[in-house]
């Protein structure tokens, strides 16, 4: 397994992301020991809060969302997902598997001896976050998906799915910002967007990323499907709070709550919300975003 280190100077001095780097290394059962970069803000006994991102972003995607929960007491971890951010980028499409993901970001819970966590998740983190929580349990008290899901393969994907992922393989560039900018509902103006691009010098960084999109499970012999079907199994007898904030311009996901919140028992009685946002809710409103997990936690510890 080749792997690449996005340089620290290509993180210097970028727009509202003034947090502290931290790296732990994390393995999965068939790789070696990869470096994983993380944020952990606010104080060390504070209630832990785990922020996970998706495609094709970063901890970056927290920055507005972080100081509101840091200031409320809360310590407030976001860790970047192999092939992404600051942590290691194998160079290989082959090099991504669904499986080696879920098992990266268990490794760095249990390093980090992670327990009664506030879990929030969007895109590939739902993927990841919602594997881990029905797997590891003991570790997570709090549920929150924000766009995002838990793909069965139940039904076919959308066409437009498909487009982004042919896109996403063989796309000569896959300009990260550009497409954060493209699934919002606001402007983003260019410094963020550079923000974005900053873990990917070139192309050759990018192979977690295009990697993403065909790791979605969308046929049922998918390697996935089986893990992801216990996970449901498990989640039908989740009794912890569970919330739902999804963006209601998302034109894949903005509907995808409905099966979360009437499979999961947690969710009776939660606020669940859809507010004006697409794909890239913490992007849009990142700081509403904070308040409404801070009120609902208020009303939970």
């Amino acid at each position: 397994m080749d792997v690449l280190r996005t340089p620290d100077s290509r993180f210097e001095n970028l727009e509202g992301y003034p947090f502290v780097a931290n790296y732990i290394d994390v393995a999965a059962s068939d790789t070696r020991p990869l470096r994983m970069h993380f944020l952990d803000e606010g104080p060390i006994d504070g209630p832990p809060i785990v922020l996970l991102h998706g495609e094709p972003t970063w901890s970056y995607l927290y920055r507005t969302m972080i100081p509101p929960l840091t200031d409320a007491g809360n310590r407030v971890l976001a860790p970047d997902l192999i092939g992404f951010g600051r942590s290691d980028k194998p160079s290989r499409l082959q090099d991504y598997t669904y499986q080696r993901h879920v098992e990266w970001l268990t490794y760095w819970f249990d390093r980090l001896n992670l327990r009664e966590v506030t879990l929030f998740a969007q895109d590939w983190g739902s993927l990841i976050g919602l594997r881990i929580a029905a797997e590891r349990g003991d570790r997570i008290a709090r549920l929150v998906v924000a766009n995002g899901s838990l793909p069965t393969a139940q039904r076919p994907a959308p066409l437009a799915f498909h487009a982004w992922r042919a896109f996403a393989r063989y796309s000569p560039v896959l300009p990260a910002g550009h497409l954060v900018a493209a699934g919002t509902v606001r402007r983003v103006p260019p410094k963020v967007r550079a923000g974005y691009d900053a873990p990917f010098p070139d192309k050759t960084y990018q192979a977690g990323a295009r990697a993403f999109p065909l790791l979605v499970p969308t046929s049922p012999g998918d390697p996935a499907v089986p893990a992801n079907r216990r996970a449901w199994d498990a989640l039908s007898r989740w009794e912890k709070p569970f919330l739902a904030i999804f963006g209601s311009r998302d034109p894949l996901l903005g509907q995808a709550d409905r099966p979360l919140i009437k499979h999961i028992p947690g969710s009776a009685g939660q606020p669940h919300a859809r507010i004006h946002a697409s794909h890239f809710i913490q992007e849009d409103r990142g700081p509403e975003l904070a308040e409404r997990v801070l009120s609902w936690q208020k009303a939970l510890l």
